[in-house]
């Protein structure tokens, strides 16, 4: 199978432009993507439970919520979470949050 490289001619990030991004989690993941979208020019906000990622994801510089809060606001949700935490996440914070025209990947 041949590999297809895209690269940023390739894309089409206007998509994004005027939308608020919520990155849940702000581990190796989340820390990343939150990190790439902004310096991308987009609004990032991060969402992630109190302790050592949401006081690195303030001290780095993002509007930093809770999940539930981040849900609300963002029209883009991106659940970067561990796995075995994500089911629980989506349950209590995340899905009683969501409305029509926002985004979850």
């Amino acid at each position: 199978m041949a590999v297809q490289m895209e690269y940023e001619k390739d894309v089409k990030v206007a998509a994004l432009d005027g939308k608020k991004i919520a990155v849940i989690g702000y581990g190796s993941q989340g820390h990343a993507h939150a990190q790439n979208l902004r310096d991308s020019g987009h609004d990032v906000i991060i969402g992630v439970r109190p302790g050592k990622s949401f006081d690195k994801a303030k001290e780095d510089g993002f509007d930093t919520y809770t999940v539930a809060e981040a849900t609300k606001l963002a029209d883009i949700i991106m659940v970067l979470a561990p796995d075995e935490i994500q089911k629980d996440i989506y349950k209590d914070e995340i899905e009683p949050n969501l409305s029509a025209g926002k985004a979850l990947g």
